[in-house]
């Protein structure tokens, strides 16, 4: 759908310089998406894995973010060989409800209510990032956080247009759960991509 260099807005690696790479295509169909112009799989142009890799060797990006829609609806393991080769570090952020094709340095699973992640998925994530659109996705976001593997890092994220209505109860249920963070939309904050 688009690529561009940025900073990455959330996570573990808020606040570092990263090359996104948004994949069309989207089965999950999240309400409040605020991307929904990536769920189409044809109304986007299609580039060569090599054009994407020079793109990203054109600027000092030490990492790419793989993104969509849902990346994972594409068969990733070229892409990912393809920016290895370049020297480049391979993220990926997915709702996990597809099966992993390529080969990752990091994987930021985000479960969706929609379409929920496979269970292989869960412990192979480096990152469980759970969006807080009401109450009950503490309790939803802890059957998750169940099943990832030992030292993968939890974060709850407010979902933006409810940002300052969950945010308070976020910081007050990582006081009582201190194993899990705090992941804002820092580029929303500053206005960049």
């Amino acid at each position: 759908m688009e690529h561009f260099y940025t900073i990455q807005g959330e996570g573990f690696y808020q606040g570092k310089a990263a090359y996104f790479i948004r994949l069309g295509g989207c089965d999950v169909g999240c309400t409040w998406c605020d991307v929904k112009e990536s769920w189409s799989f044809d109304a986007h142009p299609h580039l060569t894995i090599e054009d994407i890799a020079a793109a990203v060797k054109n600027t000092p990006a030490p990492i790419a973010v793989v993104t969509g829609g849902e990346p994972l609806l594409h068969n990733l393991d070229r892409l990912t060989a393809v920016l290895h080769e370049n020297g480049i570090a391979t993220n990926i952020e997915t709702s996990g409800s597809s099966p992993l094709s390529g080969n990752w340095d990091w994987i930021c699973l985000s479960p969706k209510k929609f379409k929920q992640p496979l269970p292989e998925l869960l412990p192979k994530a480096n990152e469980l990032k759970v969006i807080v659109y009401n109450k009950t996705d503490f309790a939803w976001g802890e059957q998750f956080a169940a099943q990832v593997a030992p030292g993968c890092r939890l974060y709850l994220q407010p979902e933006w247009s409810k940002a300052a209505q969950m945010t308070p109860l976020i910081v007050d249920y990582i006081k009582e759960h201190p194993e899990w963070e705090l992941s804002l939309q820092l580029h929303k904050y500053i206005n960049v991509p």
